[in-house]
């Protein structure tokens, strides 16, 4: 299989964004998340998202230009109208931010709302992680819906995805949950490539189950399932629910306005357990939790017990080192921009 080094796969996707008028800062920040994405083995939201970034960017729904307007200001919370900029690059600033609050307020929590898509969620915890502080991240985009309410056929959620990172004595813990059965990203491509889902995650316009994800797409349209499906979905239907008041509700910008365009309303808190029990109190607790999943015995031979994340660690370790893999479909639909705009496909 192909392989390239994440140095080039960076590069080639900051040269694309910088030819479309992103300043570096901003290029950097994008092209950094994409890849890591890709790394940690979710090519859904990696360089796959770049093509849609580009067009955005060019045609001005994505700004490239400026800083966050502040909305409010308070000791330990902190809400900015994000003005459609690049969302992995809104989220590093404010993770810049919320962290400087939580060292001296013991949280701080930064809501943003109009902002640009973020990519994969998973792909921010680890800084925040090594520096011993625990991240709670999640997103909604109040301008599409592809996910029914339990019991219901008519969309209203997205997928709504809960994240958070958790550091350890050793690997951080970071898990990345849609509130729904599965994402946007994953039916797209299965259904272009005619594939199917691995369970039944969706239901058609007359709600019947199926791991179809043409249903998404064929009149009348289906959606997807909320975590737990048919049987307890009414548990992601809670959690889509949690999502929307903390990005939507707190930033006081969701569905009840008006629809700009793709983008994300963000909700981002950074806790620094030294202003409670203290660090080293949560790192023996954390550790001893990881000790203990570990040592317990597996439901299958030959596959122990992994912690969220360790997984997407040990593959971006391996990747790093080897070379990146990537999806198929994912330089095809870059090279037309790289001929258009005059950038060296990578090696």
């Amino acid at each position: 299989m192909n392989t390239h080094s994440a140095a080039d796969l960076e590069k080639f996707a900051f040269d694309l964004l910088g030819a479309v008028g992103m300043p570096s800062d901003k290029a950097e920040a994008v092209s950094s998340i994409l890849v890591q994405g890709d790394l940690m083995g979710h090519t859904t939201h990696g360089l796959a998202l770049l093509p849609a970034y580009l067009r955005e960017a060019q045609s001005g729904s994505m700004r490239v230009e400026g800083e966050p307007e502040v909305v409010a200001d308070a000791p330990a919370a902190l809400t900015w109208d994000g003005r459609r900029l690049p969302g992995p690059w809104l989220v590093l600033k404010a993770m810049e931010a919320a962290a400087a609050r939580a060292r001296q307020s013991g949280t701080g929590t930064v809501v943003i709302r109009r902002g640009h898509h973020i990519a994969s969620l998973a792909s921010y915890h680890e800084r925040a992680a090594r520096q011993g502080l625990v991240t709670l991240l999640a997103c909604s985009d109040p301008n599409n819906a592809s996910v029914a309410p339990f019991g219901g056929l008519d969309p209203v959620f997205t997928p709504n995805p809960i994240s958070a990172g958790i550091p350890t004595p050793g690997e951080p813990i970071v898990m990345d949950i849609s509130t729904s059965a599965t994402t946007n990203g994953l039916t797209g491509r299965l259904h272009s490539e005619g594939g199917r889902l691995p369970a039944a995650w969706v239901i058609d316009g007359h709600g019947q189950a199926t791991d179809d994800p043409s249903v998404l797409f064929n009149e009348p349209k289906g959606t997807i399932l909320p975590l737990g499906g048919l049987d307890s979905g009414h548990k992601g239907y809670g959690l889509s629910l949690l999502v929307e008041s903390l990005t939507a509700g707190l930033s006081g910008h969701g569905r009840a306005d008006p629809k700009e365009g793709w983008g994300a309303t963000i909700f981002l808190q950074v806790i620094d357990p030294e202003a409670f029990a203290g660090r080293d109190q949560f790192l023996r607790q954390t550790g001893e939790l990881v000790r203990q999943c570990h040592a317990s015995r597996p439901s299958q031979a030959g596959r122990a017990v992994r912690m969220p994340g360790e997984k997407g660690f040990a593959l971006a370790r391996e990747q790093r080192e080897k070379g990146v893999v990537l999806h198929p479909s994912i330089l095809p639909a870059l090279q037309p921009w790289a001929e258009k705009l005059s950038v060296v496909m990578p090696p």
